[in-house]
């Protein structure tokens, strides 16, 4: 049975100023957590029910076994799924290299949906590596990270003042806006970037200034404008298709 101090902690985590703060996050569910099994991301400890507990064959996890009920309390979650994990944030030994690889960057994208959707679509198209403005939704809010379905452990995500990497970099940027270039006729590089912008206001102005070639997607219906991660995965699509 967990005790009342783990589990008022555990709780704390569904405000930002506990997991913003802390070294560790959390994540739940068996799907994510097996795949965090297989990860070199490290566990601190893991809560979970009975049934999850004895299906383990790892003597060296940490584990303690709770009730349903309790994981019911426990949970960020509508409803709690088997097992909790404290899992502690990556620190990379190694700077993002963009000179070799093409970056996703995100200014402004606040929706924790919308950002844990584009980094696994990101995941799916072999986009492993995405920037992001500092008010953009962060990685490790609990809604981004169960969005993601998994992809935050293959695609690198990083918090910084995209206007000073963009400015650095010799590389061509390109950006996603309702005037450009369509998509369908423009050869996105290797390596390079690809900026989205906020939900509703788009790309910030000092941002769109470095932008070396605008790209829109062509509307061939009525809507007045596409999700954020709708148009990434677009964007990624005809990237990876070239």
């Amino acid at each position: 049975m967990i005790n009342k101090n783990e589990l008022k902690y555990i709780q704390s985590f569904a405000h930002k100023k506990q997991w913003a703060q802390e070294s560790v996050f959390i994540v739940e569910g068996p799907k994510l957590v097996a795949e965090l099994l297989d990860s070199d991301w490290i566990i601190d400890k893991i809560y979970a029910n009975v049934e999850w507990a004895d299906m383990q064959t790892d003597p060296s996890l940490n584990i303690q076994v709770v009730e349903d009920f309790e994981l019911e309390k426990m949970t960020q979650m509508q409803k709690a799924n088997q097992v909790i994990a404290i899992v502690e944030k990556k620190l990379y030994m190694k700077p993002i290299e963009f000179e070799t690889q093409f970056t996703l960057v995100l200014d402004g994208i606040q929706d924790p949906g919308n950002m844990g959707t584009i980094i696994r679509t990101a995941d799916w198209f072999g986009c492993t590596q995405i920037i992001t403005s500092e008010d953009t939704a962060n990685l490790y809010n609990p809604k981004v990270i169960q969005s993601t379905m998994g992809s935050f452990l293959r695609v690198r995500v990083a918090s910084m003042d995209i206007a000073i990497v963009l400015k650095a970099a010799n590389l061509p940027i390109y950006g996603a806006l309702l005037e450009g270039s369509s998509i369908y006729q423009t050869n996105l590089p290797t390596a390079g970037f690809v900026v989205i912008g906020n939900e509703s206001k788009g790309i910030r102005p000092e941002i769109i200034s470095l932008i070396t070639q605008a790209i829109s997607i062509p509307k061939f219906g009525s809507a007045e404008s596409l999700n954020a991660a709708v148009a990434t995965g677009v964007i990624l699509s005809h990237w990876k298709s070239q």
